[in-house]
């Protein structure tokens, strides 16, 4: 506006004599130096600005630097921290995976903090020499965690102290503390440079306003004769300063608002660190509460059982030397003690999952139509039984034993909930499933196994409930808490999923979802025999059949060979397969090798590996409490097994059955023969 002004009084003065031209030269000249140092002012203020913004870039950088550093450190400090955990209590799925996990965190955050240094030489060759110290402190700490993951004891915690003596360590916090060192310097460095470009910035903003004094005085000047027009000029210049004025107090005000949200973001950042801190205590909390609900359970049940063994044994011992009737009255009731306590720990392994599986291709429809007798001798005359099964039935590839229990199991329970009498309906379905549509189920075929009833159904408090182990809502003494959660684990174990609907005074469905058996490969089937089986001791003359007894457990050997020599078996044993292959090679005679499964050094179907090519003529029978990771059901297929703990009776059937499939010519048998 002023030079604008200035314009008109030098067109004025053109109009005027002659004798004033040389004004008009001076006024011309003078507006335009005005005008040049105006946009060169306007130019190095812009210029200012931008170094400043530059100056703040930088600063962050360096914040961003010096955070990565702090947070790398802790990284590794807790990976180190879980480390030391893993090597005492040998978790591998809690303290193992979470070393696994903060390592490798802390090695992504070494690799962020090379991204950000990488146009600063001497920071980018720190970083460098970080990474090597942190690969050369991670294959310090390998050693004890592979330790440690083999469960060698204190093999892992000195490996681990002996990492703890590394200098590594130290030249790592050094080696960060050096970079953060480096960028706090800088960061010193770049502070004062924002303040020099501020005040700059300042000082170029106090000129342009003596320059714009300097302009006002030139267009008052000029203009005292349009003494209107300056005063519309005076008030403009008054409503300029005033939305100055108001645009720095906003400024304030916005610059105290951002401080004001910095600061509730900090404490919203320490809130939320302290909120994840509670909320691991507390799953931490809640994981050893649900430990010591399922030990106390377990502890419970097996005191019952063993009080019932203990009690019964000691009452036979005490009349030895009366009537034969009471010895064996109390006998029984220890062996059904027994008994019970070997099917707790069997429901205790399916419910881990820990408990192999023989799957083979099955037919629920099939499996369900099969066990019809079984079920309805099971579940008495006053319980109606209905099925239906699809026009085109589909397989499963399933444990049969392990299907058939679970569904036993769900009409049991069935039956109770109607407190004996009613309809249970047992429905087979074949669904295609989307995903994630049951529970973290993937999209496919599934077969859905359902068994329905029509009792009290379940209180919706107690729904979330029904999987856990030893959680029943029947009376104290009708059940152990087990069979849903057995059922659960078999699920799961086999691909597959549990769900439950259920309404209070009209019923419950239970439904297992498993999925369709599609191009699986043939494998032998393993043949079990019960382990509380009753019935003919044996179908063959066991006079003069020598059998080698392959048992770690010295206690368990005993008993297994006194078990043999009663059934007039001629038994060797031997602690191990080592020495197991060396009876086998200076002993001809070996009928039928009878070899535990999970065993130090060699495991029992390794043994029957070496023995296929070494010794094809001689049978197995498998003898195991737990399989492990000694056995998956390709690795037994073929032969026969018996699950510990076993009778008699049980022993001598299993005995038989291996002998009888050996001399007729079974696949095992063939198998081992083509192999040697």
């Amino acid at each position: 506006m002023a030079y604008q002004e200035m314009q008109d009084w030098s067109r004025k003065e053109e109009e005027r004599p002659s004798t004033g031209s040389w004004r008009r030269g001076w006024a011309s000249a003078g507006a335009l130096i005005a005008t040049i140092i105006l946009i060169a002012l306007v130019a190095m203020v812009t210029l200012s600005n931008r170094a400043r913004e530059d100056a703040l870039t930088w600063e962050r950088h360096t914040y961003d630097v010096m955070l990565l550093t702090r947070t790398a450190d802790a990284t590794m400090a807790r990976a180190e921290a879980a480390l030391g955990r893993f090597v005492l209590d040998e978790d591998v799925k809690t303290s193992g995976f979470l070393y696994s996990e903060e390592w490798r965190r802390a090695g992504r955050q070494i690799g962020q903090l090379r991204r950000l240094v990488r146009e600063d030489e001497a920071q980018r060759a720190q970083v460098d020499r970080l990474q090597t110290l942190y690969k050369q402190r991670g294959s310090e700490l390998a050693s004890a965690a592979a330790a440690a993951a083999a469960k060698r004891g204190s093999e892992g915690l000195s490996l681990f102290y002996q990492a703890g003596l590394s200098k590594t360590g130290p030249e790592l916090r050094a080696t960060l503390d050096a970079i953060a060192a480096t960028e706090r310097e800088e960061l010193r460095e770049r502070m004062a440079e924002t303040r020099m470009f501020d005040e700059q910035a300042n000082n170029l903003t106090e000129w342009l306003g003596w320059l714009g004094v300097l302009i006002g005085i030139g267009a008052i000047l000029l203009g005292l004769a349009a003494y209107r027009a300056l005063t519309d000029r005076l008030i403009a210049r008054q409503q300029a300063e005033s939305e100055s004025e108001r645009a720095m107090a906003l400024d304030r005000a916005v610059q105290e608002r951002t401080r004001e949200l910095s600061e509730a973001n900090e404490r919203l950042q320490a809130e939320a660190a302290e909120r994840a801190s509670a909320e691991a205590q507390l799953r931490q909390v809640q994981k050893m509460e649900a430990v010591g609900q399922l030990t106390g359970g377990i502890a419970h049940d097996f005191n019952n059982m063993l009080a019932v063994v203990v009690g019964g044994l000691d009452i036979a011992r005490r009349k030895l030397s009366g009537p034969r009737q009471d010895v064996e009255f109390h006998l029984d009731r220890a062996l059904e003690g027994a008994t019970r306590a070997a099917a707790l720990t069997r429901r205790l392994l399916a419910f881990a999952r820990a408990e192999a599986l023989l799957p083979e291709a099955v037919s629920p429809g099939g499996l369900v139509e099969g066990m019809r007798d079984l079920v309805d001798r099971t579940l008495g005359e006053r319980i109606k039984v209905e099925t239906s099964f699809p026009d085109t039935p589909w397989t499963v590839w399933a444990d049969a034993n392990q299907l058939e229990n679970a569904i036993l199991n769900l009409a049991v329970n069935a039956r109770d909930a109607m407190d004996g009498e009613g309809t249970i309906r047992i429905g087979i379905e074949n669904i295609s499933l989307a995903e994630r549509a049951v529970g973290e189920l993937p999209a496919g075929d599934y077969v859905r196994i359902a068994v329905s009833d029509t009792g009290s159904g379940i209180a919706p408090e107690h729904l979330e409930k029904v999987f856990e182990p030893f959680f029943t809502t029947k009376p104290v003494g009708k059940g152990t808490g087990l069979g849903l959660s057995q059922i659960f684990g078999f699920a799961r174990q086999s691909g597959g999923d549990v769900t439950i609907d259920s309404a209070v005074g009209v019923g419950t469905t239970v439904s297992i979802l498993l999925p369709r058996a599609t191009g699986v490969a043939e494998q032998a089937p393993v043949h079990v025999t019960r382990a509380d089986a009753e019935g003919p001791e044996s179908g063959q003359t066991a006079e003069g059949v020598v059998v080698l007894v392959v048992e770690d457990d010295p206690r368990v050997s005993r008993s297994t060979v006194s078990a043999l020599e009663e059934l007039g078996y001629r038994p060797l044993a031997c602690a191990s397969g080592v020495e197991a292959l060396q009876l086998l090679g200076e002993w001809d005679g070996v009928d039928l090798v009878i070899t535990d499964v999970m065993m130090p050094e060699m495991t029992g179907p390794e043994l029957v590996r070496r023995m296929a090519q070494e010794h094809p003529d001689v049978a197995v029978l498998f003898v195991t409490g737990y399989v492990g990771e000694a056995g998956e059901a390709a690795d037994l297929g073929g032969y026969d097994m018996l699950r510990k703990p076993f009778t008699v009776s049980a022993l001598a059937q299993a005995v038989s059955a291996a002998l009888s499939r050996r001399s007729s010519g079974s696949p095992a048998a063939s198998e081992a023969a083509a192999a040697g």
